[in-house]
């Protein structure tokens, strides 16, 4: 499998289970150490998360796994818009809770 099919691949498998109003909430981790929360949808190589916050803080004591149904008391987030993201760029995914408070 060619890259540019492997990265096509990825982008359909993280874009799954996207809505049609817009895409669905996950919390996903950049390299460089960025990480946000938003809702997700494809492009033609990579992702966009609407509506997009970088976690600053994660305020959990049980990783970052624990903010996938919503900030705690101790999260700070900072808006950011729209933000894409080259497939390459994308180190994990953390679906959100369909709960969650994000």
């Amino acid at each position: 499998m060619a890259n540019q099919e492997r990265i096509k691949a990825a982008i359909k498998l993280l874009c799954a289970d996207e809505c049609t109003e817009g895409g669905s909430k996950k919390i996903v981790i950049v390299d460089k150490g960025f990480v946000y929360v938003g809702r997700v949808t494809e492009s033609e190589d990579g992702i966009i998360i609407h509506d997009a916050q970088n976690i600053r803080r994660w305020g959990t004591t049980k990783g970052l796994g624990e903010l996938r149904s919503g900030p705690t008391e101790s999260t700070i987030c900072d808006p950011y818009g729209t933000v894409r993201v080259p497939i390459g760029s994308v180190v994990s995914v953390i679906d959100c809770t369909g709960d969650t408070k994000w």
